[in-house]
């Protein structure tokens, strides 16, 4: 398809480069809804009604072992008689975040030469096009089309999305490198802010006495998703070799020493010792948030319980036993959730900045070192029962877990150049993918252990905060442990210039001839760009604002 090849996205003389990122983020801001997908559990677990009109019982009935539960959800995957439970759903997490990873490593290396269009393209019939399938798995409720649609097929749309637009917008902002990633992995982490309150919506409009709706809504945001990543998709331009930003100059070597003046072929990047460090970075800094911050509501009540509700005589189980606290506090448990969600996307785009001018290194030395202090310090929170300091470390925690997402890309087009930056994340991407399993397993194995060994529910997260303190210890020694990467990983001036024909890349010199694809660009383009993208991202922050508002009351 003549549209989606490279050579028709090489901007011509005169393009703004900021119509990239409102492209990359029109994108990010759909695939992210994988984070908001747990609003659909509950609807879906009490999908199927008896005679008498009330949900049949779970295709795990009755199990009470790890082992039950699995025996539960291989039955569950065809079953008809039976619903579906949250462990039967929750799997697709795990398969959303490994086939990503998983994804962006396979084709990462494919995803240069073709340019992020046809990436972009690809990611959004593999997204959409998953969320029919698993509309039909709904509908004629079988799990099995869930796990295949969302799960296998779209977690190859995230890859791809994912890493679509960060070797363009690296390449568009060098000046800007860390700034420019932060803007539209803060995408990815907002898509959730967007897409929960609107599938909630939809669900209302949809659900009936028999039918929770999911099915419609799926159809719908697909959609709806679809006119949004092609949209994106068809905005990616690429910027001819040889282009820079008006009046900027690259740094002296001398003065940047961590910033590579060369490029490392994909094929020799996983042989250096940098990548390894990097994704040992990338996997600690991931793992030490994200158990945590998927268990922030609960953590929250069993530590504070009464206190929440201005009762702070009252335990978790006296709060269990009251529905009408139980409520209040599970809403002061979302308004905690929605706080360290805002954080999460503010970090990527303010740490990712930051690192513009800070360096990676130090950027993540902050991360180490404060994330460290921060987890001890809700710990004696916790003890103390400041619920201030509580929730302010763990805000500050959510901003620095996000913003290592957003400044590992820029990480690594200073370690290894901007040639291959694209395919080296998506390799990368699977520390995210190993994280996705390591962090919540050991959040929640601790916490079920010392459950079962009788623990107090507010003394429940101690020993967990520490084990999390210590995975960022790691994570700080690898990155103390970075250093230039060596000269002889390096490409030849001669393999350069073959692998930028393999990529089909122009010269600026050919662009002003008018080879580009883009002449001189209108501003108003630009404005109605950021406002398509930039109104639906208000909405889900004012969204989650007025959830949070429940914690300052």
């Amino acid at each position: 398809m003549a549209l989606l090849d490279k050579e028709r996205t090489i901007a011509g003389d005169g393009f703004n480069r900021w119509l990239v990122p409102p492209a990359a983020l029109a994108i990010h801001l759909c695939i992210g809804m994988a984070y908001g997908f747990s609003v659909f559990w509950k609807p879906l677990g009490n999908a199927l009604l008896g005679p008498d009109g009330a949900p049949l019982a779970s295709c795990a009935a009755g199990a009470v072992s790890f082992g039950d539960k699995l025996a539960g959800t291989g039955r569950a995957l065809f079953a008809t008689d039976c619903n579906w439970t949250q462990f039967d759903l929750g799997w697709m997490y795990t398969l959303f975040f490994v086939v990503l990873g998983c994804a962006a490593a396979v084709w990462g290396g494919w995803l240069e030469r073709a340019g992020p269009r046809k990436a972009g393209f690809v990611a959004a019939i593999c997204w959409c096009g998953g969320l029919l399938i698993s509309a039909m798995g709904v509908y004629h409720h079988q799990l099995w089309m869930m796990w295949l649609g969302s799960g296998v097929i779209g977690g190859i749309g995230l890859g791809l999305g994912y890493i679509s637009p960060v070797s363009t917008l690296i390449k568009w902002f060098p000046d800007r490198r860390g700034m420019a990633t932060g803007m539209a992995i803060m995408g990815f982490g907002g898509g959730a802010m967007i897409g929960s309150p609107l599938a909630t919506f939809l669900m209302a409009k949809f659900a009936t006495p028999t039918d929770p709706g999911v099915w419609q809504t799926f159809v719908t945001l697909a959609i709806i998703y679809s006119v949004f990543m092609f949209s994106g998709a068809f905005g990616y331009r690429v910027p001819a070799t040889g282009w820079k930003p008006a009046g900027w100059e690259p740094p002296p070597p001398s003065q940047k020493a961590m910033i590579a003046q060369n490029h490392v072929h994909l094929r020799n990047a996983h042989k250096t010792p940098q990548f390894w460090l990097l994704w040992i970075v990338l996997c600690m800094n991931v793992s030490a948030g994200i158990g945590i911050i998927g268990a922030a509501s609960p953590m929250l009540q069993e530590t504070f319980a009464g206190a929440l509700v201005g009762q702070p005589e009252l335990g978790f189980l006296d709060l269990k036993a009251n529905p009408d606290l139980l409520k209040a506090a599970v809403a002061i448990g979302a308004g905690f959730v929605g706080l360290i969600s805002l954080f999460n996307i503010f970090g990527r785009i303010v740490w990712a900045s930051s690192s513009d001018h800070l360096g990676r290194k130090p950027t993540y030395l902050i991360f180490f070192v404060l994330g460290i202090a921060l987890y001890l310090m809700a710990s004696v929170s916790a003890g103390w029962k400041s619920l201030a300091i509580f929730v302010a470390s763990f805000c500050v925690i959510a901003s620095m877990y996000g913003g290592g997402f957003a400044t590992i890309p820029a990480y690594l087009a200073d370690m290894f150049g901007t040639q291959f930056v694209g395919a080296i994340h998506g390799r990368l991407l699977t520390a995210w993918s190993t994280a996705g399993i390591l962090g919540p397993v050991v959040v929640n194995y601790m916490h079920d252990i010392r459950l079962e060994q009788k623990v107090p529910f507010d003394q429940i997260y101690e020993p967990i905060f520490y084990v999390l303190a210590a995975m960022l210890v790691v994570g700080l020694i690898a990155n103390l442990m970075v250093r230039p990467v060596a000269d002889r990983y390096f490409m030849s001036a001669e393999e350069l210039a073959h692998e930028k024909q393999l990529a089909h890349e122009k010269s600026v010199k050919d662009t002003l001839q008018g080879e580009g694809q883009a002449t001189k660009s209108n501003p108003a383009i630009a404005w109605v760009a950021w406002m398509a993208v930039g109104i639906p991202l208000a909405y889900g922050i004012s969204v989650t604002l007025q959830k949070s508002a429940v914690l300052f009351k």
